[in-house]
């Protein structure tokens, strides 16, 4: 696997090398970067893949034999072959292309790339595997439908891609309107479940909309990550001896910035660190014993790499 890995590195630097004249000095950097960009292509074709894989057992295993709708595109799709009887894999790619048409100019081509590959895949693994039907409990379909195509929509948004255009349509009109985001999709949804209620019944929408609520959850679980930290500012007049219990005393990194106090204008250290939620109250802890008047703020942060954050065991 090793040797496929360098055999692809080295085949692409020739031809990059071949295609433009670098100076000596700078090969090592285009090794470099296309070693990240090779193990980043491979990172997020996984979560394509998996993404894919997910949608299509929430569609095939609970949503399509139970004739349940979501929101969105997908939604959209799913009415469509229920009263056209077009099948699914056929709407799907039909749907989002204008979506994803407006997603190369409003995103990029490599955005644009990605989900078409990744709707044509989604498309394939409906009409071709077959899924086993898991149950036929209104709730758990609604719930457990919503949770696996919410993972897969989410697994593909962190591969680069989408799966449903819903997303690009509101980052779309959002820049043409004086609507946000979160307007778009809210709106176009109501829309979506109006016409369900009115098409086919009530229930049927009630039940839509349970599906869209445990995808849209499960879709922010997945994008904003699973584990959630704690950014902390604290201005002290014994910065440093806070900065020293950070590191060892809770085992986690910090930066320092120079400031001013508003008041006197005096000049101040303010010390920066990152902790997870278990962490908050040993920091506290660690503060109060140097400084009880230290001023601390707090803010959530939904993900975070690199540095001593994911280094150092919890203590």
């Amino acid at each position: 696997m090793n040797s496929i890995y360098q055999y692809i590195i080295s085949l692409t630097v020739k031809r990059r090398l071949k295609k433009n004249k670098y100076e000596a000095t700078q090969v090592e950097k285009v090794i470099k970067n296309t070693k990240v960009e090779f193990s980043h292509f491979i990172r997020d074709s996984f979560f394509i893949i998996i993404g894919v894989l997910s949608a299509g057992f929430g569609l095939e295993g609970f949503l399509l034999p139970n004739m349940f709708i979501d929101g969105g595109v997908m939604g959209i799709s799913l009415i469509m072959a229920e009263l056209t009887q077009i099948p699914l894999s056929v709407l799907l790619v039909v749907i989002n292309l204008p979506f994803i048409i407006m997603g190369f100019s409003t995103i990029g081509r490599q955005f644009a790339f990605k989900s078409i590959v990744a709707i044509v895949l989604l498309a394939i693994t409906i009409h071709f595997i077959p899924f086993p039907i898991i149950t036929d409990d209104k709730l758990l379909i609604a719930i457990f439908g919503g949770f696996f195509l919410g993972l897969g929509i989410g697994l593909a948004i962190r591969g680069g891609s989408v799966i449903d255009g819903t997303e690009v349509l509101a980052i779309f009109l959002s820049k043409k309107t004086a609507m946000t985001i979160g307007d778009v999709i809210l709106l176009f949804n109501v829309l979506i479940f109006s016409f369900a209620a009115y098409v086919f019944s009530i229930e049927t929408s009630l039940y839509a909309m349970l599906t869209y609520l445990a995808a849209s959850k499960t879709v922010d679980f997945v994008i904003s990550g699973i584990e959630e930290y704690v950014g902390v500012t604290i201005i002290s007049d014994y910065s440093d001896e806070i900065r020293l219990a950070i590191i060892e005393k809770v085992g986690r990194g910090c930066t320092i910035y120079s400031g001013k106090r508003g008041l006197t204008k005096e000049e101040t250290e303010i010390v920066y660190t990152l902790v997870t939620r278990l962490e908050l109250a040993k920091l506290h802890t660690e503060i109060d014993k140097v400084d009880k008047n230290a001023f601390v703020v707090m803010h959530s942060i939904k993900d975070a790499r690199g540095g001593m954050i994911k280094k150092r065991a919890l203590k």
